[in-house]
């Protein structure tokens, strides 16, 4: 392919990173180079072959520069970022710092104030930001948003949302299991949903906590078109009977007026989706990021209301 991009990938160790490079490699580009602290990354070798690999963020850093000053042939144009959430801000200022595009993994950042700092830099930049944000591209999500556009303002919809998980005890252990640099359980795992919510329904009219754990956090929200009682864990426990019988370990229900919402397939390709989108100039920035990264940081920030009247989540029955 005469006009391939090449890319490099920060956190190639992580769990999300093959997405990435399942994307990179089937939107017909490159990864000339890779980062990440762990070494156990021979994932690599069942996309490419050839990608030069650091584990020193020193080392990679000089890598990239000399490519840009030398104006190499494999110089970085994309640098996709799968690296834990509290570097996300650093590393999205290094792409931009080597002329490169970022491509960040959920979420773009932990607070909403640095979005602000991130935009104003991406303004005197000749490169742009880009955020994952996956559920968007969903076939069931994107026809359920349009059916929804043709209905009435003030039509308020009844929603829950679960979604179950479940993590071994090297959670609590990680970067995961902190809340200072994960967000928590609402941003590392729910992010996605809230940000689907809330493309889906509208603004946030108001919102409260019910319950918030170390490995679990539900709550409500009030959107423009719906109310949302909303539950997320990782426990275990928490996983129908139906689901453990099949040794399923996730769970995920959306109901909508009592009605659910079939999507537990099709996730396979949205990352090369996403990916094919930010390469026509079409992804998702950091505007379409703001709303939900707002409203997780609300809930990270907010107290438990147990003496609420609203409906809770069947989950806390």
């Amino acid at each position: 392919m005469d006009n391939f991009k090449n890319f490099a990938l920060i956190g190639a160790a992580g769990y999300i990173a093959p997405r990435h490079m399942q994307a990179i490699k089937e939107t017909g580009n490159n990864l000339v180079c890779a980062i990440d602290r762990s070494d156990s990354v021979g994932i690599l070798d069942r996309y490419f072959r050839n990608v030069d690999f650091f584990t020193e963020f020193e080392r990679f850093d000089r890598h990239i520069e000399m490519k840009l000053l030398k104006n190499e042939p494999d110089r970085i144009q994309y640098v996709s970022i799968c690296s834990p959430n509290y570097l996300h801000d650093a590393h999205i200022r290094f792409a931009l710092r080597v002329n490169a595009h970022a491509i960040c993994e959920k979420p773009l950042v932990l607070n909403p104030w640095n979005l602000d700092a991130l935009s104003a830099l991406e303004e005197r930049s000749e490169t742009k930001i880009y955020n994952i944000l996956q559920l968007r591209e969903h076939e069931s999500i994107k026809n359920l948003r349009e059916k929804l556009k043709h209905e009435k303002k003030d039509t308020k919809h009844s929603v829950v949302l679960t979604y179950v998980t479940t993590r071994g005890k090297w959670y609590d252990y990680s970067w995961k299991g902190s809340v200072e640099k994960s967000g928590g359980v609402a941003t590392n795992i729910g992010i996605h949903f809230f940000d689907m919510l809330l493309w889906l329904f509208g603004d946030v009219q108001y919102q409260e906590v019910h319950i918030t754990e170390k490995r679990k956090i539900a709550g409500f929200l009030e959107l423009e078109q719906a109310n949302v009682t909303w539950y997320l864990s990782l426990d275990e426990h928490d996983l129908p009977a139906d689901v453990l019988q099949k040794g399923q370990n996730t769970y995920r229900s959306i109901t909508i007026d009592n009605n659910e919402i079939e999507f537990s397939g099709g996730f396979s390709d949205l990352h090369t989706i996403s990916y094919s989108n930010i390469l026509l100039e079409k992804g998702f920035g950091i505007a379409d990021a703001r709303a939900s990264i707002e409203l997780v940081h609300k809930i990270r920030s907010s107290k438990i209301k147990d003496n609420s009247s609203l409906a809770k989540h069947p989950f806390l029955a």
